[in-house]
Order: structure tokens, then sequence, then C-alpha cells
């Protein structure tokens, strides 16, 4: 048997709502989960399992049937779906009586239920959020009812106010397979126990690669369950260093952050800092930068080159002279300190010439 294991989606999100590129990054959450759909049909996949917060809100009943539309591309798969924290089913959720295609099922339970898939012999364990958190361990007890079967769990949760969850004991339960939702960051646990993350990066915090667990389970009794991560993800959040040296110039600063910005993607959204030494005279202009690309944040962590001999010999006899012999007199101690002794010589610099 063949699965595609999803979570996280979040359809109706905006991430970086305020930034040019955010009304496309609503749209191609919906491309992600539209390819997911051609990736089931490609793998002819039996099931996609979707471990909660396929929403991000409380979905509307023109989003149900837009997304019940691109459930019906599928060709041979059965989707069953969770709702989690996010998009948990509320009193007047348009969840509770929406009529989905006849491959398509949703727990609707906030206690754990079964779903019988007898084509595959297989058995699918789950519930859905009724509330935005719940703090009991719904999932630490939990075992499958029968091992002639192959039995799968989806769980959402794995912190202190959404479900705490002790992997450990559900890894020795006994399923074939746990697909895990919540933490946006792909985890493989096990051969038989994954977070699968979010399709797409969300925020800033979400760096590095997103997409979907494919697996297979297979034999009778003895089973054996196999499954690999499947980056898809449109863009991804990059932290840039970009290395200053006291040579550099503006120019060559924007030359150099367009030449990383090319090699990693012009599609990808970064997060810059400018470190290391720069010229005494040099203020590197940030805002030149943010054409080059989807610039998020920029932020200038460099420290003037400073030749203190020189400088010594011209104010030993005012604060100024005073700060050096303070900052040669902690070249030992850590860089956070030596780059605010740093800060403080700009600025009493930067009064004395005022």
């Amino acid at each position: 048997m063949r699965f595609i294991h999803i979570a996280d989606v979040h359809l109706g999100a905006v991430p970086d709502s305020n930034m040019p590129w955010g009304d496309m990054r609503k749209k191609e959450i919906w491309t992600s989960l539209a390819n997911v759909i051609t990736a089931c049909n490609e793998h002819k996949a039996d099931l996609l399992l979707i471990a909660g917060d396929l929403f991000h809100r409380q979905p509307l009943l023109r989003e149900l049937k837009e997304l019940n539309y691109i459930f019906s591309k599928l060709i041979a798969t059965q989707v069953v779906i969770m709702a989690g924290n996010h998009d948990y089913i509320g009193p007047r959720s348009y969840y509770r009586d929406f009529q989905w295609n006849e491959n398509v099922h949703m727990f609707l339970d906030e206690t754990l239920q079964t779903m019988e898939f007898n084509d595959l012999n297989a058995t699918v364990y789950g519930m859905s959020y009724h509330t935005r958190d719940i703090t009991e361990k719904v999932y630490d007890d939990l075992k499958p009812g029968n091992k002639d079967r192959i039995n799968i769990l989806l769980a959402h949760g794995g912190d202190d106010k959404d479900i705490p969850i002790n992997f450990k004991r559900l890894q020795n339960a006994g399923f074939d397979y746990v697909a895990l939702g919540h933490i946006h960051k792909p985890d493989i646990l096990s051969s038989r126990m994954a977070y699968s993350g979010s399709l797409e990066p969300l925020d800033k915090t979400d760096a590095g690669e997103r997409g979907y667990i494919i697996g297979e389970i297979t034999g009778d009794r003895t089973r054996t369950t196999t499954i690999e991560f499947v980056p898809c993800a449109m863009r991804q959040y990059i932290r840039l260093e970009l290395a200053a040296t006291p040579d550099m110039t503006n120019l060559s600063l924007k030359d150099k952050a367009a030449e990383e910005i090319a090699a990693r993607g012009r599609d990808n959204i970064y997060q810059i800092t400018i470190t290391g030494l720069r010229d005494e005279s040099i203020r590197f202009d940030k805002e030149a930068l943010l054409g080059l690309g989807n610039i998020l944040e920029i932020e200038d962590e460099t420290v003037p080159d400073y030749d203190f001999d020189a400088l010594y010999r011209d104010n030993r006899d005012n604060m100024i002279g005073m700060f050096i012999e303070k900052i040669r007199g902690n070249q030992e101690q850590d860089e956070v300190t030596k780059k605010a002794l740093y800060y403080g010589m700009e600025a009493l610099l930067g009064a004395r010439d005022a």
C-alpha cells in the first residue's frame, strides 16, 4: 500500500502579507497542494493522509468547495483528513455538514475513531480538534486493535499546549505508520513515524526545505514501512550571511549579494546579515540591496576597522584614549562584549566630530 502524508498546509494563510510577494505566496500554498494531487496520481498512492491544519483558520464554504474540486482530480487515491488546532471544528464550522466527494473522509469527532479501508486491508485511526488547544495526552495509551490489518494513526500535536506526545511510547504502540502534524519542520523520527512538515514555509522561522512524505507498507503479518521526504516548496527562506572586509565598498557588497542570491535562487526569500570588519568611513547602504530579490530583512552587524594605535596616540589624554585602553583590556572577552566596545568607540568618535 502506498501513501502520501502531508500536514500544516495552512490554506488561506498569507505569508509576509506586508511584502510585495505576499499575495503570490497565498496562491502558491494552493498550488503546492494541487501539485501533491498530481504526485498522488503519478505514484498511484492509495491514501493521502492529512494530519491537521489543512486550513490556517476556520475554512469558508467557498474554500471547501474549491478544495473538494482539487480532490476530485485524484484518480484512485482515498483522502483522510483530521482538523488541527488552527482549523479546529468549532460550533459553526463548515466542516460539520460539508458533503465531500466519495473519496474524501474526515474525522469529525473529538474522540479517537477508526476508518476502515477493506480493499486495502487498512485501518486509519484519528480524531479532530474541537478547541484551539488540547493538553491531554490523547495518544499515549492508544494501540491498534487488529494486528492482521495495516494500522495507521493520524496525530496532530507534540507540545505542551497541543496534545503532548510520548514519542517512544507511540513508536512502540504497534502502528505501521504514524502520520504526524503540527510541527512545521519535517522530521523523520523512524521509518514508521514522521512529521511531514508544512508544504510551504509560512514565515521566516521556517527556514530549510518543505514538502511531503511518500511511503509504502509491504508484507502481510510481518510488514515493512519505508518512507522518504520529498521537497516540493516553491520557495525557501534563506539566511544569507555576507562577510565584509575593510576594502569592501557599497558597490562591491551589492555585487557580492547579487552573486549569492543568483546562486541560491531569486525566487527564495532572504534574511541578510552583514558581518565582519568594514572601513571606518563606510556606511553600508542596506536600501541598495532591496532590489536584488525578495529581501525580507537586512541586519548590518559589521564594526569599523579602527587603527587603535593611531587613535590612541592622538587621544591618549581624553575619553577616547581611556576607551581604547578599555578595549585593549577586553581582547579576551567574548564577541558580544568586544562588539559593544566597538559600537561605543563609534559613538565617541561621532560625538567628537559632531
